[in-house]
């Protein structure tokens, strides 16, 4: 049994390396597997974007198995594995469920979760957080020394999450600086992670 999961697991390994490598070619612009960085400046291994992928699907599909409407309201983005969630539930008891499925991923290094209890938001605050988000989006676009490709952004009640990868301290920097300056942030909660930190990088 156990050896017919060690075929199946590389099988799936070498599905992914083809489909990286076909993405590589097609467009340097599109994210990998959806994990909101960019192919041109993703500084992971192949081996390292073949796991966080992998755990990101296991995770997603869990949660689909869980309650179908996860597949649409809940997004799972896996870093180093490093997981971040975010999206909108019913109840707040779905939002620990859902946080106790991330930690139960294997591979996992750490979970931070950005999902929203809806009741606690209203149109007119959505409308203000997807404006904050827009904003600083274009912010982190039109700065030269960001690779904007390289973050995922969230907005929730006024309070800004960040996830993603940096290639400097500086860099690091200057994303929450450009972050804090966006009229209507309440409070910016970053989850940026350096190149040297990556798990593969460290001595």
């Amino acid at each position: 049994m156990l050896k017919n999961e060690k075929i199946i697991r590389l099988f799936i390994k070498l599905i992914l390396i083809s489909f990286l490598l076909y993405s590589c070619v097609g467009t340097s612009s599109v994210g990998v597997f959806g994990s909101g960085v960019s192919v041109a400046f993703d500084p992971r291994t192949v081996g390292m974007q073949i796991d966080d992928s992998i755990m990101q699907k296991n995770l997603m599909s869990r949660l689909a198995l869980t309650e179908k409407k996860y597949f649409l309201s809940i997004s799972v983005k896996v870093l180093d594995g490093n997981i971040f969630l975010s999206g909108k539930v019913d109840e707040p008891e779905e939002k620990l469920k859902i946080t106790k499925m991330a930690w139960e991923t294997k591979g996992t290094r750490s979970v931070r979760s950005a999902i929203a209890i809806k009741g606690q938001t209203n149109f007119k605050g959505t409308a203000k957080d997807i404006l904050i988000t827009s904003q600083l989006r274009t912010a982190l676009i039109f700065n030269k020394l960001i690779k904007a490709t390289n973050y995922n952004i969230d907005t929730i009640n006024g309070k800004t999450y960040i996830f993603g990868i940096a290639m400097t301290d500086d860099e690091k920097k200057e994303v929450i600086k450009e972050a804090e300056e966006v009229y209507g942030v309440k409070k910016v909660i970053p989850s940026i992670i350096l190149v040297k930190e990556l798990s593969r990088n460290k001595n």
